[in-house]
């Protein structure tokens, strides 16, 4: 039998792939069908010669280098044959395993609470008795646990915070404890803020079951996000004023994403942008589409 050495067109790796050949009746056969591939790898080299000579392969590639300083998406990726670049390739099977991870690892409250030593928590499950079930049936996860509800404190709070596995434990674990620090440093002092709420199984509308249950005004949910291709560990925060259990739309929530330092928003960041959002929904009796990041400009009057 005979062999022929295919070179890749993958120029990332320079694979060189042998290639068994099939014996042939015929040395014509052979020799004929040698001639025909010879001819129709000479054209098609030539092609893509005429379609993109080197130097401006060479530019492109610089192009899309200094394009990808600025985003993580994947772009300008090139093409091996009619498919991707094997690495690209390897890198895309990994991240879509890193997003497979996010959303079935467990959650720890464990690790949570211990960064957030000094400051009372209470944990809470939400109807959603396992990880499957609550994949399955969202709206589980947006109910209370019923007997977790009475272990609730019900004062006359002004905010509380709920620390939400949510599609990403990996982004509560790496950056939840961190924010809520940060944030409550930031409000004015006479705020009563109810201790901590480690939910597990939980969906952002459980926020406003808990914080029904607490009598709190406002209701501060850190949720891990959904993975995406390019983040894993990216955690969300809603606030909501006045949460009331089945009737709070999203509309009535404004939300910060991305929090994941350095390549998303930062703990500081995020903290400062929060609790500004925290004092004017205060100031306003309101959260969602009424209450905007920055203040309305005012018209100059006649």
């Amino acid at each position: 039998m005979t062999e022929r050495r295919l070179i890749s067109v993958d120029a990332d790796l320079g694979d060189t792939v042998t290639v068994p050949t099939v014996p042939t009746a015929s040395t014509a056969s052979t020799a004929s069908t040698a001639s025909t591939a010879s001819t129709a790898s000479t054209a098609a080299t030539a092609a893509i010669a005429s379609v993109a000579p080197v130097a401006d392969r060479e530019s492109d590639t610089a192009l899309w280098n200094s394009l990808r300083r600025y985003t993580q998406a994947r772009i300008g990726l090139g093409r091996a044959g009619s498919a991707l670049p094997t690495r690209h390739r390897l890198e895309l099977q990994a991240a879509h395993a890193a997003a497979r991870d996010a959303v079935h690892s467990p959650f720890d409250p464990d690790v949570v609470a211990s960064a957030l030593t000094g400051v009372p928590t209470i944990r809470v499950r939400s109807a959603a008795p396992d990880r499957l079930t609550y994949l399955q049936r969202p709206d589980l996860g947006r109910r209370l646990h019923d007997v977790d509800r009475a272990h609730l404190p019900r004062d006359g709070w002004d905010v509380v915070f709920v620390v939400a596995d949510g599609l990403s434990s990996r982004a509560v674990h790496e950056h939840a404890a961190a924010v809520v620090r940060a944030t409550t440093q930031r409000l004015p002092s006479d705020w009563r803020v109810a201790p901590v709420v480690l939910a597990e199984q939980a969906r952002v509308a459980l926020g406003d079951d808990i914080a029904h249950a607490l009598g709190a005004g406002m209701a501060v949910v850190l949720i891990g996000e959904r993975p995406g291709m390019s983040a894993a560990d990216s955690l969300g925060a809603y606030l909501t004023y006045g949460p009331r259990p089945g009737r709070t739309t999203d509309a009535d929530r404004n939300c910060l994403s991305n929090i994941r330092p350095p390549l998303g928003l930062s703990h500081t960041a995020a903290a400062t942008k929060l609790a500004t959002l925290m004092r004017r929904a205060r100031d306003l009796g309101r959260t969602g589409v009424s209450l905007k990041d920055e203040p309305t400009p005012t018209l100059p009057q006649p």
